[in-house]
């Protein structure tokens, strides 16, 4: 069993009796095993001893939701209301992806996540095949599900479910336990009705967690009314999803009744700041669903929603924009957007050993660069990590007590070639 010693470190450990550590950290193989002041053993008693001066160490950035592959169109069709992003950019050319692009979407994504310290990821797409090897490669963490759009004929609905379903049977907790699955119909205004109780079904037979976009735009809550005659989360309700735990994706624009009904069922929200604000679909009401005890957590969306997919940023955003909207200065502190960019954001998604530094729990950290201007004077950690820092500070990244990025270059992902594939295929599909 390999053992580990960080020393000279700053550790942020989300310990609430002692937030920052300055000292050791030890890992065995996979399992944070120890850390405070001192070393426990000899140095020479430890297989690796990393000096950590000048780096602060901290649990590994976990984004809720995303997908990844749509890295090939970002920047392709910007500054448009959602409906018509989609319909009109979007889906014409994602209708042309290959398997092979999916592959080079989705590990420029990896590439650009894992660089910029996330260590898990949710993702939901199409030939979740390729995301999955893709994420089995990276050495990264993937909670990943095919998710399905039903306005098709039958026969294709029924062949959608049953790769989701296959998907779902080959691959949860593969990779050594970094991968698990969800079960995903797209959302309720791409779904009919009974497409989503059909995954309920097969949630329930698979014994999985849901996930879907609920709630992300005024018109879609509209369309879902005069369709169905309920808003989505009635809708969802007597459809039976939150029969199974759930995870929504936006939440933007819900009632106080409906923060209760996700509040009885314990449904997860992906809060999306960047994507929402750069898609004009409105604000969540996270100071609300945080009062009510409803785990929140932090998502990018896609990189061509967002653009980029820099989880700092998301944790900064979900730290602001809350304090403006409600005149509230502590309506999302620096700690909460911290935790819900790490330690909820993992048990969001049923992660229970990831998200924070402490005995017991998975090593899964990354360690910032903080001999930089912006990080001084040393006055608050977790005040400058939320405030202050962005993907670019990270050095060093670990998941399961192996290292995958190293100064800055990555161990597992050839980055010539993954931003080489990802031109290319871009060029392909759009003909520049």
């Amino acid at each position: 069993m390999k053992k580990t010693i960080i020393t000279n470190g700053t550790f942020i450990t989300l310990n609430e009796v002692q937030p920052i550590v300055r000292g050791c950290m030890v890992w065995e193989d996979n399992q944070i095993t120890y850390i405070g002041e001192h070393a426990p053993l000899p140095l020479e008693q430890y297989d690796e001893h990393i000096n950590g001066k000048h780096k602060l160490f901290m649990p590994g950035l976990v984004n809720t939701h995303g997908h990844a592959a749509m890295s090939l169109l970002r920047g392709y069709g910007d500054d448009l209301a959602l409906q018509v992003w989609l319909q009109e950019k979007m889906w014409p050319i994602e209708g042309k992806f290959t398997a092979h692009d999916v592959r080079v979407g989705t590990e420029l994504s990896i590439l650009e996540m894992i660089k910029g310290g996330t260590t898990a990821v949710v993702d939901m797409y199409d030939h979740m095949n390729e995301v999955a090897l893709a994420v089995e490669q990276s050495g990264m963490r993937g909670v990943l599900t095919r998710g399905a759009i039903g306005l098709c004929p039958p026969d294709v609905q029924d062949a959608k479910l049953a790769e989701a379903v296959q998907f779902a049977k080959d691959w949860h907790n593969k990779a050594g336990g970094r991968i698990t699955t969800l079960m995903s119909p797209h959302a309720p205004y791409t779904c009919p009705p009974d497409f989503i109780e059909r995954f309920v079904q097969a949630a329930h037979d698979l014994q999985l967690p849901m996930h879907t976009h609920m709630s992300e735009t005024a018109r879609e809550v509209q369309e879902n009314f005069e369709q169905y005659g309920s808003r989505p989360v009635a809708h969802l309700e007597k459809l039976g999803m939150f029969t199974r735990p759930t995870l929504v994706a936006h939440a933007v624009h819900l009632t106080d009744e409906e923060i209760q009904i996700l509040k009885k069922y314990d449904v997860r929200v992906s809060h999306n700041p960047g994507s929402n604000l750069k898609l004009a679909s409105g604000v969540a009401r996270v100071p609300e669903l945080l009062k009510e005890g409803i785990k929140v957590s932090l998502g990018t969306d896609g990189p061509a929603s967002n653009n980029n997919l820099d989880m700092f940023e998301e944790m900064r955003l979900a730290a602001l924009i809350h304090k403006g909207v409600t005149g509230d200065p502590v309506a999302v502190p620096a700690e909460a957007a911290l935790r819900m960019g790490t330690l909820e954001g993992a048990q969001s998604i049923w992660l229970e050993q990831v998200g924070a530094l402490q005995p017991g729990m998975k090593a899964d950290f990354i360690a910032l660069d903080i001999d930089q201007p912006h990080f001084f004077p040393k006055t608050n950690y977790i005040s400058h990590v939320v405030y202050s820092a962005s993907a670019k500070d990270v050095t060093d990244v670990w998941v399961e007590g192996k290292q995958i990025v190293k100064n800055s270059e990555c161990l597992t992902l050839d980055e010539e070639k993954v931003l080489y594939e990802a031109q290319r295929c871009f060029e392909r599909l759009t003909g520049q």
